[in-house]
């Protein structure tokens, strides 16, 4: 029963693991937990460095008492037995974006500010896995008090490829079966009942004849917004203007380095980010002698990274579900023959579907000497916000904000979309001012405020206390 003395409990709770959360926290922050299919083998096929922080996780999952699993290194789970084989899950993910540029703080260690944890995954979403094992540490230590078991199994699944394929989700669902129900602590309250659908995709120049640009390097990943993009170019230094966002330097005899800096953010959130790529290929095609095959590809670059809506490259729409479709340029590369790739992320709403934003690509770089070719497509996600789970979550939020909030849509991607009954429920709280120097998620200074995290850790016991009493 869900009454005044039980969540009682679970603030005493709070204050008493609060600090061991907090180093848990730190101790998978300090693993550079990037996906390096490189490096795969047998055991770690997402790289050696997120096997290590899917152990990390691990074993601090085994220290509070639940049984731990590593899944030959795809992905991994951790349970509390219940009366029934039927699962209560929570999936949250150990791996990481690369750290990017721009931080003023050490990005892989946890930095205590002004009541913010700041470092690379304290918000995505290293911060959040914690809270989910210290969410079940709570059941483990009243089954221990009381001797009586959860109506259902609870299950901690401890993701490992999140912020690429999801891969590791498709192996779990070959070899287990899904949850009755499932949420991630991987976005924002209230609550996410739906994401857009998501494509990735990659424009490839034709080839590049009597070109003034020796290498394009810009970005990182493809579902970020890149805050650094370079070109190493035939130029005159002294020929060259300064320009905002635009740092010279020489680069070797007749050669220039143009660094753009923009402002980095997750591909989903376009607003208040400025692309590098855009910047850059702006100045290149405004101030340096290019050639005519340069120039066509670079206004092609132009119409995917300087607008955020799709609507340059002739997809722009909306629905009134997901809103409208956003649509960014994440990396571009220069091939080892000449030529130039570059990525775009779009998240789409149900007015537009996966085959006609590529057919309408492919067609567009057609007429430009170019090609586009598909990398992935995630059909739009949406469970009904009137479902008994969904309710419980969301009157437990409501409960402690003291808030009347509904369930919501995003342009993310999480791993809700990968099961039958699941949702994304915070921890992020927008309800909730952050200083201007508290970075956003996959951006420098990514942070989070502690009392966030804490009020969330609530939450989720009490929700997960509330999803026990549901009929599965």
């Amino acid at each position: 029963m869900i009454d005044d003395a039980f969540k009682a409990k679970v603030d005493a709770y709070v204050d008493e693991v609060w600090e061991d959360a907090v180093e848990d926290i730190r101790s998978l922050v300090k693993i550079d937990s990037v996906e390096d299919l490189a490096a795969a083998e047998p055991g770690k096929p997402w790289g050696p460095a997120a096997f290590e922080a899917l152990e990390e996780g691990l074993r601090i999952a085994a220290r509070i008492g639940l049984d731990a699993h590593n899944c030959e290194g795809y992905i991994g789970y951790a349970d509390l037995p219940g009366e029934s084989e039927k699962q209560i899950a929570t999936i949250a993910h150990t791996d990481i974006v690369p750290t990017g540029l721009g931080w003023t703080v050490p990005a892989l260690d946890v930095t205590r500010r002004d009541g913010y944890l700041l470092g690379r995954g304290v918000l995505d979403d290293k911060g959040p896995f914690v809270l989910s094992l210290y969410t079940a540490k709570f059941f483990v230590d009243e089954v221990a008090r009381t001797g009586k078991k959860l109506p259902y199994t609870l299950r901690c699944i401890v993701g490992n490829n999140e912020e690429t394929m999801m891969a590791d989700v498709d192996w779990y669902l070959k070899h287990f079966e899904a949850p009755a129900f499932c949420f991630t602590p991987d976005a924002e309250f209230p609550l996410i009942c739906g994401e857009k659908g998501i494509l990735h995709g990659h424009f490839t120049s034709g080839a590049i004849a009597n070109g003034a640009i020796v290498e394009l390097d810009g970005g990182t990943v493809a579902n970020a917004i890149p805050g650094l993009a370079t070109a190493t170019v035939q130029a005159d230094l002294t020929a060259l203007p300064e320009a905002d966002a635009i740092e010279l330097e020489a680069a070797g005899e007749g050669l220039v380095r143009i660094s753009a800096h923009g402002k980095g953010g997750h591909a989903s959130l376009p607003e208040g980010t400025i692309n590098a790529i855009g910047l850059l290929v702006h100045y290149l095609l405004d101030n340096v002698e290019l050639s005519e095959d340069e120039v066509v590809f670079l206004s092609l670059m132009e119409l995917a990274c300087t607008v955020s809506d799709g609507s340059k490259l002739g997809i722009a729409c909306a629905d009134e579900m997901f809103g409208p479709l956003t649509c960014i340029g994440g990396t571009i590369r220069t091939l080892g023959d000449g030529r130039f790739v570059q990525t775009i992320d779009c998240r789409f709403p149900t007015a537009i579907t996966g085959d006609a934003i590529v057919a309408t690509c492919a067609a567009l770089a057609e007429r430009n000497g170019a090609s586009f070719e598909l990398d992935v497509v995630k059909e739009p996600f949406y469970i009904e916000p009137t479902s008994p789970e969904i309710r419980a979550l969301l009157s437990t939020y409501n409960e402690y904000t003291g808030r009347d909030a509904e369930a919501f849509t995003i342009g993310g991607g999480t791993y809700a979309r990968k099961f039958p009954r699941a949702c994304a429920f915070g921890p992020h709280d927008a309800t909730c001012p952050e200083p201007a120097w508290v970075g956003m998620e996959h951006g420098p200074d990514e942070g989070v405020s502690e009392e966030v995290l804490r009020r969330a850790l609530k939450i989720y016991i009490v929700s997960v206390a509330r999803l026990m009493e549901c009929a599965l």
